[in-house]
């Protein structure tokens, strides 16, 4: 067991009363994969996205789908506009080592980010010792 600490990737999420689906349909053609794309039981539709490329910090990863999304038609831009919810989602998974770990993101990538009108979000993952008791 490794138990070092780690970036994973970051998920693209999305929430809208909008079907996603053709939106998801185009950003598969650009290399975002849809991890899922689901009409909820809510009325709203739900979408997860990632990249097929891996990345080994979460600037780079956000940047290629920032990259995307910023390369939309002015049909689609008006479909991501309507979700109610979009929002990175930066994953790691946390182990014991090193003592301290960091990575950031720069003040350009957080302005690209607001700019498409996203936001943030960090889940923390258990080290595998921790995920079976």
């Amino acid at each position: 067991m490794d138990d070092k600490i780690c970036y994973l990737n970051t998920d693209l999420d999305l929430t809208s009363a909008m079907d996603l689906t053709v939106l998801a349909l185009a950003f598969e053609a650009k290399g975002l994969l849809p991890l899922h794309v689901t009409d909820g039981d809510d009325g709203l539709w739900y979408a997860t996205f990632e990249t097929m490329e891996q990345y080994d910090e979460p600037e780079p990863n956000i940047a290629s789908i920032l990259a995307i999304v910023e390369s939309l038609s002015e049909p689609l831009q008006l479909m991501w506009a309507g979700c109610v919810q979009r929002e990175f989602d930066i994953g790691y998974d946390c182990g014991e080592r090193p003592w301290a770990f960091n990575q950031g993101l720069s003040n350009a990538l957080l302005e690209r980010i607001a700019k498409v009108g996203a936001s943030l979000r960090i889940t923390l993952y258990p080290s595998e010792h921790d995920k079976h008791p």
